[in-house]
């Protein structure tokens, strides 16, 4: 496959442009962060969803909002709770006595960004409401399926600490999310500088800079970025290597492993790695790109066994000897 990558370069350089803008507008608001909103971007460029784990308080509804803000997209915030119902999600069929007629009342979905506050806290019937609405892109209500906004992204929050009175989700529906990022605390420069900015008495706020239609357009132009064949083999073998580790000369974790990552950890990846090469203006995707985005598209993939548990070993420990060992082309 000859690839004029020069060319490509330019054109990709041309066609990311307004990433830069964005990143400015977000940094007005945001404070540091800059792991989670290049997350969200990349969720958006892929057309895929984020699961995110973090502890309250660390700007994740404000970054989501942000964002939101700068590319004139529709925010909703949804607080999942014991008591929500799917029709508090998706809408429901009003009866009017007036006419003697059902009227179609859309629910939160219908919104570009979604934030699925604490998703967990909701039963089954709920959470998979929403991630129904997340894969097809389409929600029934009665006997009328309406389609959803383009673009749409659902964040989907869990608080790592409170586990009481909780749903956790079945790995199937962990695995339709693009990506699990999580989220740490603040430096000592970055909280200053946040304690600085909030208690100002006027709150900057994000300035709209780019249209949806932009970033349509953008997922096209990443479907354009080039992976050599060495990289997508490398993707592979990191996915492999999640599901039979000794043939990567890993056996000691093979006990520790249940189950490996899916395929579609490798369409994720590469699709990931892309968008990762997109953000820093490149036509072509490198094994840092790869590298990178890694972690965030299997740590949620990768099922660990009983042994791992008593062991304390994590999926994040997994997936970093596995990145570590496999040979970067």
């Amino acid at each position: 496959m000859n690839v004029d990558i020069q060319a490509l370069n330019k054109r990709i350089e041309k066609e990311s442009e307004f990433i830069d803008k964005i990143t400015t507008e977000v940094g007005r608001v945001i404070v540091g962060q800059k792991y989670m909103i290049d997350r969200l971007l990349i969720g958006l460029l892929c057309n895929g969803h984020i699961h995110l784990e973090g502890v309250p308080g660390l700007a994740k509804t404000m970054a989501v909002k942000t964002l939101s803000s700068t590319i004139q997209t529709k925010f909703q915030r949804i607080q999942f709770t014991p008591d929500l119902l799917p029709a508090d999600l998706i809408g429901t069929l009003i009866f009017d006595q007036s006419d003697g007629k059902f009227t179609t009342k859309k629910g939160p979905i219908f919104a570009n960004l979604i934030l699925a506050d604490e998703i967990n806290r909701s039963p089954a019937k709920v959470q998979s409401a929403l991630l129904e609405a997340m894969q097809e892109r389409q929600v029934t209500i009665g006997d009328t399926t309406f389609p959803l906004d383009d673009p749409f992204l659902v964040l989907a929050t869990q608080n790592p600490i409170e586990q009481e009175g909780t749903y956790p989700l079945p790995e199937a529906q962990i695995d339709r999310f693009t990506l699990k990022l999580s989220i740490g605390y603040p430096n000592k420069e970055e909280e200053l500088e946040i304690m600085r900015r909030m208690t100002q008495k006027q709150i900057p706020r994000a300035n709209p800079v780019v249209s949806p239609e932009e970033i349509i357009n953008a997922r096209e132009v990443v479907h354009d970025i080039y992976i050599d064949e060495k990289i997508e083999k490398y993707i592979i073998d990191i996915v492999f290597a999640t599901r039979n580790p000794k043939e990567y000369g890993l056996e000691d974790l093979t006990e520790l492993i249940q189950y490996g990552a899916s395929p579609r950890a490798s369409i994720y990846l590469s699709m990931a790695a892309k968008a990762h090469a997109f953000l820093r203006h490149r036509g072509y995707v490198t094994p840092e790109d790869v590298r990178s985005i890694g972690m965030d598209v299997l740590r949620h993939r990768i099922i660990v066994t009983y042994e791992a548990e008593a062991e304390e070993v994590a999926a994040e420990d997994i997936v970093r000897k596995i990145i570590n060992k496999i040979e970067v082309p």
